[in-house]
């Protein structure tokens, strides 16, 4: 699967609330109003992710969950993880 651009992943940021560029990845922290919603939240992501066979970094503390998403085998961004993240904004 080939990298994406530098102006496709700004485009997507532009459209996607909350998304971030950390270098080679893309992240975001959802917030929920306590510790079950956030697990509710990290559960549905992880049948997400699994079915997209593309799995994210989970940072989870409290009410907060933060995503990372990167193609490790690829070295940067590809459509997999835009995908993703598009799905993840879905599930809030």
């Amino acid at each position: 699967m080939a990298l994406v651009s530098d102006t496709e992943i700004q485009a997507f940021l532009e459209a996607h609330d909350g998304w971030e560029r950390d270098g080679d990845e893309i992240v975001r922290t959802f917030e929920f109003s306590d510790f079950n919603e956030a697990m509710g939240f990290v559960n549905r992501a992880a049948m997400t992710a699994e079915k997209a066979d593309h799995h994210p970094d989970i940072d989870i503390r409290w009410n907060k969950v933060k995503l990372a998403l990167s193609t490790h085998s690829e070295g940067g961004l590809t459509a997999k993880d835009l995908d993703l993240a598009d799905q993840f904004d879905g599930l809030v």
